[in-house]
């Protein structure tokens, strides 16, 4: 069995087995976030705001931040 890491999605602790992508660590927080990364209607970033891919590997005290897109998965712009 994998040991357990502890990583920070917006700023809240989760702990994922050793060598998950970040998708992992979301879904472990929040599935309804990260069903959000899977329709495309939010994307994640590192903590310096550079945009990640959701299988980005994580290590112990990686943070990640959902940020949800104001387009929709069509790229059509949610309030119009």
């Amino acid at each position: 069995m994998s040991a357990l890491v502890r990583v920070f999605v917006n700023e809240h602790a989760v702990e994922i087995p050793e060598g998950c992508g970040a998708l992992a660590a979301v879904r472990a927080f929040d599935p309804v976030l990260a069903q959000r990364l899977a329709e495309r209607s939010a994307y994640l970033t590192d903590a310096r705001g550079i945009r990640l891919p959701d299988d980005a590997l994580l290590v112990p005290g990686s943070i990640v931040r959902v940020v949800l897109s104001r387009r929709g998965a069509a790229g059509a712009d949610v309030d119009a």
